[in-house]
């Protein structure tokens, strides 16, 4: 049999088995009885005994885009720090300018307040 073909099978048994063994024992040493605050639902902070249809904090919706903004960020960052040494300048002058408009944002949130919880 082949080394490589070997090597990934004790690889994948092996994996399985610590899955396995560390399933098990969470299931074990887990607390077994219920209580009032692990069977009640969460709501980001807010009391889930108020009604569906009361509006709630703006905050929210703005951190969620900032963090989205963020997120993306990194999936043009990421292959352009792989291959820096491949691209020629025009590109990076590019990404440069990218950078400093997000950093551009993040100070123009920061000055309006937008990061403050209050």
């Amino acid at each position: 049999m082949n080394l490589n073909i070997l090597t990934l099978f004790f690889f994948i048994i092996f994996g399985l088995g610590l899955s396995l063994i560390i399933v098990s024992a969470s299931i074990f040493i887990s607390e077994k009885t219920p209580s009032e605050e692990k069977v009640s639902t969460y709501e980001c902070g807010f009391d889930p005994i108020h009604s569906p249809g009361q509006p709630f904090s703006i905050k929210f919706f703005l951190i969620g885009i900032l963090f989205l903004i963020f997120d993306l960020e990194i999936v043009y960052l990421f292959p352009w720090s792989i291959t820096t040494n491949l691209i020629n300048i025009k590109s990076q002058i590019i990404i440069a300018i990218f950078i400093i408009l997000l950093v551009i944002g993040l100070i123009y949130e920061w000055v309006r307040g937008g990061l403050e919880w209050e």
